[in-house]
């Protein structure tokens, strides 16, 4: 005859276990409601939201321009070394610290409701919230030199405030 193996019983948990458990619970709710509040506080100005190496590098304005090689007019697209030349006689006087350009392929509503698709240029450009008035002014010049040297309809712009260190 074989005997059956004795069944062995799991022991209750202890209840240092319970409590640690509970603790620890506890302590993943804190950090869920908590972390966010505490890293919000972080930023300089509450609306620019938040900062994520603090107290790393200075305040900065990073403006982005995406611009358009298709011509409205049906006339031949803007090359890469017309684009460069605009870039260097355009925007580096106003911008000699740096930039950097990288090359896309962009999407957009026109003004008579047609989505047109070409290839696209998008332009960041870095400069100290010192700096805001007249980089505002420069890249506007620049928004309405590109327009009118190439017949575009628009060029997009985008800015965020952010914190730099270079």
């Amino acid at each position: 005859m074989t005997s059956k193996p004795a069944r062995t019983r799991r022991p209750a948990p202890a209840r240092h276990l319970t409590r640690a458990r509970v603790a620890l619970a506890a302590a993943a709710c804190l950090l869920a409601v908590g972390a966010p509040t505490a890293y919000a506080t972080l930023a300089d100005d509450v609306s620019s939201g938040p900062v994520v190496a603090p107290g790393r590098g200075a305040p900065y304005l990073e403006t982005r321009l995406f611009f358009g090689t298709e011509r409205p007019d049906g006339g031949p697209t803007v090359t890469d070394e017309e684009f460069m030349d605009f870039v260097d006689r355009e925007v580096t006087p106003g911008f000699p610290d740096g930039l950097t350009v990288q090359q896309g392929r962009g999407q957009w509503r026109d003004a008579n409701g047609v989505i047109e698709t070409e290839r696209s240029y998008e332009l960041t450009l870095l400069y100290p919230v010192s700096a805001a008035t007249a980089g505002d002014r420069k890249i506007e010049e620049i928004r309405v030199d590109y327009r009118k040297a190439f017949g575009q309809e628009a060029v997009a712009r985008v800015d965020d405030r952010t914190r730099v260190d270079f």
